[in-house]
Parts: C-alpha cells; structure tokens; sequence
C-alpha cells in the first residue's frame, strides 16, 4: 500500500528527524454516491410467500437468458416452456433450478430433542453423490440429465438449457448457459493515484488482546501515527475505509441465555455490549481522518435475514457525531471517484460453499457473476426478506470492484468482459488472524493480473488496500524482497521495513519485463511487453 513514488524525499526511520514537523492532507473523495437504496427496506411484512421472489426473479431474468441463448445457439432456436415440451424435441428452456439435496438441514433437527431424533451432525459442506437437479418454471418442473455438473450448482440459479425430452419425462442436457457478465459501467476513474481500504472481521469481543492490539495497529497507520514520513504520506492518500462485516466477534453470540429463565439473567450483561463500545472507540479514530463505512456483518447486532440493514446510530455516540461515518447495508453499492464498487460481508459466498462442490471463494465470487445473481441460494438456504416485486439481487450493472469480506485467506482477480474497459477487480479478504495461511501467485490472462498474497501470520490484522488508479487496477504478492530481487533494477523499485520478526510493510511499482519473480512469490508474472502495471500490497501485523 505504501508507495515510494508519492514520498521519495521523505525521511525512513533511521534519518535524523526533520527540523520542521510536516503535516500530510487527506487526499479528498472527489465524488461519492450510496448506490445502496434497493437494499433498503421500508415495509417491513414478512406474510408473503418465498414463492414469489423466485417467480420475480424468472421473470427479470429470463429475456436476458433468452437473448444469451440466441447468441450461443442461434436465432432459429426453438424456445419452448415446460407445458409445451414434446418428446425428442431439440429445444431451449429457462427456468430456475432446485437442488435435491439428501443431507441438506431439516427443520426436524430443530426440534430432535423434543421428538428424541438423533441430529444430524454439521458438515462442512452438504452435498451428495444422489443429488438431483431440478428445472422448474411458473407452472412445472422436470428433473435433468445430461451434460450438467449437478454437484456445482445450487437452488435458486436461473438458466437457459437445451436439449430434450425423453419419454420416462426426464429432460436429457446438451448444453447450457448463464446470464453472464452484464454490461460494466463507463470508466469515470480519478486522475489522481488514491486507496480505498476494504477491511473484515475484526471480531471484537472474542475474549483476545491480540484482535484489539491489532486493529489499534491498523488505526494508527490509517490514521498517520505511525511510521515514517514517507510511510504517512502514502497513508494520507487513502479516500475511504470500508469494513465489511463481523466487527464482533461469533462469542458475542450467547444463545444459551436465551433458553434460561428471565430471573436468571436480569443483572447479566450482554457480551456485545463492551465490543460495540471498542467499535464505537474504534470508529471515533477513524472517522475522524478518514470517510467510513461500516457494513453489517453475520455476527453483527442486526437483522438476520439479507439485505442486512445498517446498525444502528445510537450504538454509536461518540463516533456518531462525525458526518465522515455512514453506516449502510449488507449488500453495499457505491460510486466511489467515478467507480462502482460492490460487496457483501461474506454470507452469500459461504452459503455457496456449503451446498456446492465448488472449494475457492474466488471462484464461486466469480462464479456469481456469471450467473448473474448475488445470492442465488437465497432464499432457500440463506434468510432473505421475502420480496415481491423485484429481486434486489439481481445483477443490473457489472462493477468496477467486487469483494466479499470473511473469507479464509486473501485473494483476487481481475475478470475481463465485455464494456468499455473490461476490467473487473474481485477480492475475498479476511482481518482475522485465523486460517490466515500461504498463497499461490496464479497465472495471468492477456494483460490481467491474478495474485495471492503470500505469506502466514501468527495474529493480528490483514488489510487490502486497492489503488483505484487513473490506469489499472492490480494487486501484488511483494512484501519482503530479498536481495535477488530483479525488481530493485531499473525504475522498477521495492523496499521492506523492519527486520525478521518486525511487521513489513511493501510495494512495487514500474514497467515490468515480460517476465519478473515477485519476491517471496512461488512462479512468474507474464505480462506484456512494457506494459504500465502499478502493483502494491499492504499486510501489516505483530509476530
């Protein structure tokens, strides 16, 4: 995150220091819209049928499917709904899909013990080899064979197939296709180099003085207490901070209170209480040098159910009082310097994880895209509020930036599609110092770029700052350059601060070759000839 390109002058830690004090201004959002107001609710009545959302959705859904499936399969294709379907005949059906699952949760163990069932015990993940796909539209459904992987899709996904029928009334897959990207928005990007920070899981309340010794760490870098000059001038130009999700730790959840008599707990204190005061101490810091978001997470006091509404205000008195604190939903969309950016706290892409066969969070983010939906397994397996007239979820614009934060390990992508520049950035980030493990560099397509970072850490904070640059946007896996290092030649310069077992902090910058090792990286970055490629990085943490 730190570039020595905005602070070349400046003095390192172990210069004498300056004669006079220097004071860095934060570098300004030039343009900022809460693109977020589908995802809040107004009437709030939950006597509705689900049934509805998922008609909704075909609805929205299917000419954008039919209009795909044209393009794949030709104009002359025949379409056909489930009603009309005639045996042998090759034809195209879009409908939504139900996933039969044999170990996917009952209600029943719910109530086991009162019925003395055995409960069924937690899996990772649900699936099955005798898993059956199911196509269903406004008035029949018809089970799938064929060239379809049963075992990646889940419930609620909309689709376009095409094959045909045979006489025991199953429908025989050929071939098959999503929504697909949807058209990106035009570039509008600064003309200025800037940072927005996408920060999850901080997990307050969890009982550990390391999760508060590092959050502290990350303030303070944030906000310009520590490091060098040169370090606080880079600090200095992050425009926004966006913390998606889980700032309380899952051991704020005390459930066993509520199984107990009132009397028993009338003087008990609930565990949120003192990590909403940490938060609230927390966010006091940053807003006051630093725009925020705060986005609801799972373990967050707020509704269950998606979209997650904001936390609310008066949890916040100290904090509250900065106009720099916005508190906004889970989903959050938001235009920020001419770039949309679009993310949720992680509930979408873990519920896809358990019910699919799909391992990489990254894939099924990407995976998401395709499909075009944000939340497709919602609201079967995953709580949403039960809409009627649209489904908010549905991708309408494909943006510029697309994270998902609470996920085990940092990675991202940039994803090339159709629009103006083709350019889509994807991350899943994770604070926590848990599961935090080594990364692989991935192999670039074209001129994309598609890093890990790599390394391990014992405790602490993790945080990615993305450059939104007026030229691209890439990440990098360049923390400790050892001395080999082919970077330190030419104009390409990378630098690490403190020695073994200090925090590090790193960056690259410059025209790469076509092919350059990224300091601790395992394998090349092939990029192309003097190609303008700004990477960076930012892991910070206390060994």
């Amino acid at each position: 995150m730190f570039s020595e390109q905005a602070a070349r002058t400046a003095q390192g830690l172990l210069a004498p220091p300056s004669a006079e004090a220097s004071t860095f201004a934060r570098v300004p959002v030039s343009t900022y819209t809460n693109c977020s107001q589908h995802f809040r609710l107004g009437e709030r009545s939950f006597n509705r049928q689900y049934a509805h959302i998922y008609a909704t959705r075909l609805i929205q859904m299917r000419p954008l499917l039919l209009e795909r499936a044209r393009q794949k399969w030709g104009s002359g294709i025949a379409v056909r709904k489930l009603c009309e379907l005639q045996t042998a005949e090759k034809c195209c059906i879009v409908g939504t899909l139900f996933k039969s699952m044999q170990l996917q949760p009952s209600i029943l163990r719910e109530i086991s013990e009162e019925h003395n069932l055995l409960p069924q015990p937690p899996r990772t993940k649900y699936i099955h080899q005798s898993d059956e796909l199911i196509l269903e539209d406004e008035l029949q459904r018809i089970k799938l064979e064929g060239a379809i992987d049963i075992q990646k899709l889940v419930t609620g996904t909309i689709l376009a197939i095409y094959g045909s029928e045979r006489e025991d009334g199953r429908f025989v897959v050929e071939d098959h296709c999503f929504a697909d990207l949807p058209r990106q928005l035009s570039w509008r990007g600064p003309s200025t180099d800037r940072f927005v920070l996408l920060v999850s899981g901080l997990g307050l309340g969890g009982g550990s003085g390391e999760s508060f010794l590092g959050m502290q760490l990350l303030v303070d870098v944030v906000t310009g207490q520590l490091g060098a000059e040169g370090e606080q001038s880079c600090a200095a130009q992050i425009s926004r901070v966006i913390l998606a999700g889980n700032l309380l730790s899952q051991n704020t959840q005390n459930k066993d209170t509520i199984n107990k008599a009132k009397y028993l707990t009338k003087k008990t204190q609930a565990a949120s209480v003192e990590a909403v005061k940490m938060l609230d101490e927390i966010l006091l810091q940053l807003s006051a040098s630093v725009p925020v978001d705060v986005m609801p997470g799972e373990f967050d006091p707020t509704n269950y159910t998606l979209p997650q509404q904001p936390l609310h205000h008066c949890m916040f008195p100290l904090a509250g009082a900065y106009s720099t604190l916005q508190l906004v939903t889970n989903p959050y969309q938001a235009d920020i310097d001419g770039l949309r950016f679009l993310g949720t706290s992680g509930q979408n892409v873990n519920d896809i994880f358990k019910y699919s066969s799909m391992e990489d969070y990254l894939e099924i983010l990407e995976w998401t895209l395709h499909v075009g939906h944000l939340s497709p397994t919602a609201p079967d397996t995953l709580g949403c509020y039960p809409f009627y007239k649209t489904d908010p979820f549905i991708f309408t614009d494909c943006p510029h930036v697309y994270f998902c934060g609470n996920a085990p390990h940092f990675q991202s992508k940039e994803l090339t599609g159709e629009g103006p520049r083709g350019l889509l950035v994807e991350a899943a980030l994770r604070t926590s110092p848990r599961q935090c493990r080594e990364g692989k560099e991935a192999p670039a397509v074209g001129s994309s770029v598609s890093l890990e970072n790599v390394g391990s850490c014992r405790s602490g904070v993790e945080m990615v700052a993305i450059w939104v640059a007026a030229g691209c946007m890439c990440t990098s896996a360049c923390w400790e350059k050892p001395a080999s290092c082919p970077l330190s030649r030419g104009s390409t310069q990378g630098w690490h601060m403190g020695s073994a077992g200090q925090r590090r902090l790193g960056w690259v910058h410059g025209p790469l070759p076509q092919s350059q090792e990224l300091g601790l990286c395992a394998g090349h970055e092939q990029h192309e000839p003097q190609l303008e490629v700004t990477l960076w990085l930012n892991r910070f943490w206390p060994r």
